[in-house]
């Protein structure tokens, strides 16, 4: 059975949950983390993509997933069709990996950027990584160049943050800078092992 162990990481886009899996992986906790899961087997899944999608998405040998985002958020068959050959192999290599974290017995953290909406995880803690709808809209438009209109169109994709806030075990709060950050992660580290240890 795996996931005994296991906390859900999440967040939005842009909220900076990336830069806190780093954290807290310093902090000395472990992270099994979706998102390079994902990009593995999407590159993995070369030929199926150019099959299914069109040869125009594979970029020397490398599917070209700028241009895959692209499409799939602005065609929403396309989107579902991606989704539904990913997901459970994801999951499966997500399973696995956790499987062997639990014989620690000692909680660990998977990072999944679509915790809640896809629902599709049996873990019962998460922690959100939280940073105001504005700012995040900031942050994601200076981080990726996009235009106003693909920035939320992007974030409105996924749930929105303050629903994902509402709904989680622990908040890791990243609306102001990283000296700030560093001490919500620490204090959250600190809360996990005075609750296991």
């Amino acid at each position: 059975m795996p996931f005994k162990y296991a906390i859900a990481l999440t967040g939005g886009i842009a909220t900076g949950k990336s830069t806190v899996a780093s954290l807290l992986a310093l902090n000395g906790m472990r992270v099994i983390d979706a998102d390079t899961i994902s990009h593995q087997i999407l590159d993995d899944s070369k030929e199926w993509v150019a099959d299914t999608f069109g040869e125009e998405y594979i970029n020397s040998k490398k599917v070209d997933r700028a241009k895959l985002g692209t499409l799939v958020f602005s065609n929403a068959e396309a989107k579902k069709k991606l989704e539904d050959y990913l997901h459970p192999k994801i999951r499966q290599e997500i399973a696995k990996q956790s499987e062997k974290q639990d014989k620690f017995n000692f909680p660990y953290l998977i990072d999944i950027p679509l915790f809640f909406e896809n629902n599709s995880y049996d873990i019962e803690d998460s922690v959100v990584v939280y940073t105001p709808a504005d700012i995040q809209l900031e942050r994601f438009m200076k981080r990726n160049g996009y235009s106003l209109d693909e920035s939320q169109k992007r974030i409105a994709s996924q749930m929105p943050i303050d629903e994902k806030k509402a709904k989680a075990t622990w908040v890791i709060d990243n609306s102001k800078d990283l000296k700030h950050l560093q001490e919500e992660v620490e204090a959250f580290v600190q809360k996990i092992k005075e609750k296991y240890l």
